[in-house]
């Protein structure tokens, strides 16, 4: 026979575990220093400019 299952309950620990993955993805994104948060836009915009260095005219 099948298992009984408690609806209620199923979709209380479905939303809970939602709720975890954006908790997660909020810790990884605010949870951070400043200097950190500096560190890593300052990464992110020389990793641009290397890239647009990097790029082919098409002009010529």
């Amino acid at each position: 026979m099948a298992e009984i299952v408690n609806l209620r309950q199923v979709r209380k620990n479905k939303a809970r575990q939602e709720k975890e993955k954006s908790d997660e993805a909020n810790r990884a994104k605010f949870g951070r220093t400043k200097a950190e948060r500096k560190q890593s836009d300052a990464i992110e915009k020389l990793e641009a400019k290397r890239h647009e260095l990097n790029k082919l005219d098409k002009d010529e």
